[in-house]
């Protein structure tokens, strides 16, 4: 039997727990959170791809250069790897800068724009001398030791990998790369 009294101990029941809260659907915010998260990932995504996609001539470039390098350690092939060392720096060079400022440099002029766009001393003061000299006298070729053509092919492809690439023509950059991109095609064919 019940006690009347509205404070007896018989009167007590279990606390009755809310169900539990689930995980979804998220409240209101976590849609915005979610999106903005969505959206961010996709700008980072394609902002990789952009500069993944505008540093292929890089690419490429040092691709090519690894087969030159094979044909420097071969002392017979120095005079037409040096050349055609210069050759892809001149390339790349195209690939990277607009027209008008890299096509028509020769001699020192060319090697000071190496120096420059690379951030070293190393053309015009060392033995990236030869990318000038060679090509037009091999008795130069000749002079030059194994390490001072192993130091040629790593400062070189230094500058290929780290020079800074600014083109103020955006048109007159894909005509390059279309350029590039047909010489490459037709190289692939012959």
């Amino acid at each position: 039997m019940m006690n009347p009294d509205p404070t007896s101990l018989d009167r007590l029941h279990d606390v009755i727990e809310p169900a539990r809260v689930s995980w979804w659907p998220p409240a209101p915010a976590w849609y915005w959170i979610i999106s903005l998260v969505a959206i961010l990932g996709f700008c980072f995504i394609l902002q990789w791809l952009l500069i993944w996609q505008r540093n292929r001539y890089r690419r490429e470039a040092l691709a090519r250069h690894r087969v030159i390098c094979t044909l420097l350690e071969k002392r017979g092939c120095r005079i037409q790897a040096v050349t055609d060392l210069a050759e892809l720096l001149k390339r790349t060079a195209l690939s990277a800068y607009p027209r008008k400022r890299a096509a028509s440099l020769t001699g020192d002029s060319w090697l000071r724009f190496l120096d420059q766009t690379g951030h070293t001393d190393e053309f015009t003061n060392g033995p990236g001398r030869a990318l000038v000299r060679v090509p037009y006298d091999s008795s130069e070729a000749a002079n030059f030791t194994s390490s001072q053509m192993l130091e040629l092919a790593e400062m070189t492809r230094q500058w290929i990998r780290q020079h800074e690439a600014s083109v103020s023509e955006s048109a007159e950059k894909g005509e390059v790369q279309k350029e590039a991109a047909t010489e490459t095609e037709l190289r692939a064919v012959a």
